[in-house]
């Protein structure tokens, strides 16, 4: 592990979003605030800057959507919601504990997420009418059903929620399977900021895969469950396969 290279990346995440914060402002205050384009910049500024400077190579596969829907994914650590905006100009959904995150907070914030208080039901029920509301307004919305991050190499059971809304309101889901060539990259349990990005962003590379499935449909929440969860085991278990 290299700490002058950790301590030079944790600088430029610091930089990137008081820019990112600048030119979303400057955008702002001349023009009508516009949802979609504001997470096209953060899409293209993650791409060209953010995840090179701190050594993170993505490795797409599939037709990444380029339409209104709700990406669900599997979670392996909290810098999957950057590697999939890498790719989707989209509107990821976190715990409430990320706004609490100095400066990090701030800027997702105010480039697009939507919260969510996962001890809550008023919280869950909320963020779920506004998930419907955002995919109507042409915003990609993009969400982690098993509402953790795990080491297991299949996913653990995901929650109902988003799926019922998706079958009730016939919103299309996309199915996206992420993993980490190392292990070490998986930001799980106890693990917090300062302590992982010292650990792991000291390390000269680390290499993300990620494969975004063709869209589902249902009109049974119970029947979108069972095919997402199949689709990501699978491209799974295809992904750890080349990597040896």
């Amino acid at each position: 592990m290299n700490v002058l290279r950790a301590i030079f990346r944790l600088s430029f995440i610091v930089l990137f979003i008081l820019a990112l914060l600048l030119r979303v402002g400057w955008h702002n205050l001349w023009n009508k605030p516009d949802q979609n384009y504001i997470l096209s910049i953060r899409s293209r500024w993650t791409r060209r800057f953010l995840l090179p400077v701190l050594g993170v190579r993505v490795h797409s596969q599939g037709p990444v959507p380029g339409f209104p829907c709700i990406i669900m994914a599997n979670h392996r650590s909290y810098l999957d919601p950057v590697v999939i905006c890498r790719d989707v100009p989209g509107m990821p959904v976190s715990k409430a504990e990320v706004a609490r995150w100095p400066l990090i907070g701030t800027g997702v914030k105010h480039t697009g997420i939507l919260f969510l208080e996962r001890e809550s039901r008023q919280s869950r029920h909320k963020t779920l009418l506004r998930i419907g509301e955002k995919v109507r307004e042409g915003i990609i919305i993009i969400l982690f059903p098993e509402g953790t991050t795990d080491v297991h190499p299949n996913t653990i059971p995901f929650r109902k929620g988003a799926f019922q809304l998706a079958a009730e309101q016939d919103l299309p889901i996309v199915p996206v399977a992420v993993e980490y060539r190392n292990p070490m990259d998986y930001w799980i349990g106890a693990d917090t900021f300062i302590p992982h990005i010292f650990k792991r962003f000291g390390e000269r590379k680390m290499d993300v895969y990620v494969r975004y499935g063709q869209p589902l449909s249902s009109g049974e929440a119970s029947e979108l469950i069972r095919k997402t969860q199949r689709w990501i085991d699978g491209q799974l278990k295809d992904i750890r396969r080349d990597f040896f």
